[in-house]
């Protein structure tokens, strides 16, 4: 495998230094020197040079993001047991659960994405691409278990839970308890899936 150039690493190093001051103090605080100092550049210029300016930064991030949480995905549905309910929970799984793979500091910075998509038109049309794949993903995995017909209600209940946890976890840390967020989401999914499926059968 090709070993990455020079200025690919050092591009990963700046989105790698904006991550980590988002994370911390969001965006409008993520001056083009804060963002040198965390990728431990020695000038601000270095950053210029690879990038026309932060909102180019925070594209490039919000395409990492997008792909690390996928490959989670990815590894957790190839693991997934439990038919296609299994699928769902490992979905959940993926974006909730704790453990060695688990990235707060990328949880914090999706906030700040999802906020400054409220604000710009290029952070919102890069959101709103990831979070249709991964809700057009769920609405998948939940067909396989309701019917398409009731799949797009339930996933986007979920999904929208989902992204209420980062939100909270993110806004005010402590008030969920540690370690629940996936399990109470996993019994959420399956009281909503009881539920379709009861209707259907009525």
């Amino acid at each position: 495998m090709a070993r990455p150039s020079n200025t690919e690493a050092r591009r990963q190093q700046i989105v790698e230094g904006l991550l980590r001051v988002i994370a911390e103090r969001g965006y409008e605080r993520a001056s083009i020197a804060e963002i040198a100092k965390a990728a431990g550049l020695s000038s601000p210029g270095l950053v210029h040079y690879h990038f026309t300016g932060k909102q180019e930064i925070l594209l490039t991030l919000v395409e990492q993001l997008a792909a690390s949480v996928r490959e989670r995905v990815r590894v957790r549905l190839e693991r997934a047991k439990g038919g296609a309910r299994g699928q769902v929970d490992a979905f959940i799984d993926a974006f909730l659960a704790t453990g060695d793979d688990a990235d707060p500091s990328s949880v914090a910075a999706w906030v700040t994405i999802s906020a400054e998509a409220v604000r710009q038109p290029e952070v919102r049309a890069a959101y709103e691409k990831v979070v249709h794949a991964d809700l057009a993903h769920l609405e998948e995995l939940v067909g396989a278990v309701v019917g398409r017909r009731k799949a797009r209600t339930v996933a986007a209940g979920l999904f929208a839970a989902v992204q209420g946890y980062f939100v909270l976890s993110s806004a005010a840390p402590g008030l969920i308890p540690m370690g629940s967020a996936a399990n109470t989401m996993k019994r959420m999914a399956a009281g909503l899936l009881d539920a379709v499926d009861t209707s259907e059968g009525t």
